[in-house]
């Protein structure tokens, strides 16, 4: 999904994502970044991303979908720890 779609998502409903924080400045999968910068994470490069995301209807979804793909996203994204958060919250910055 999309960023710029998010505002098509139904309100009423939980809509959960993949967040991940940058462990250091200048991480190696998002070069440039400061320390301890939020992204979500893009489901089809596996990698952070502020643009697109993978979008989970429940947190039991997107728990399933993060062990699925544990080792490729602890290979791409070393050193951070990898969460469910909802969207909603974390689009607000309180997750």
């Amino acid at each position: 999904m999309l960023r710029s779609e998010v505002d098509r998502l139904d309100s009423g409903l939980p809509h959960w994502a993949i967040a991940v924080e940058a462990p250091t400045r200048d991480w190696a999968a998002a070069p440039g970044c400061r320390a301890h910068a939020r992204f979500l994470v893009d489901g089809d490069r596996l990698a952070p991303s502020s643009t697109s995301f993978e979008h989970f209807d429940s947190r039991a979804d997107c728990l399933h979908w993060i062990m699925a793909h544990r080792l490729e996203l602890n290979n791409r994204m070393p050193g951070a720890t990898v969460r469910p958060v909802r969207l909603a919250s974390w689009l607000l910055g309180l997750a």
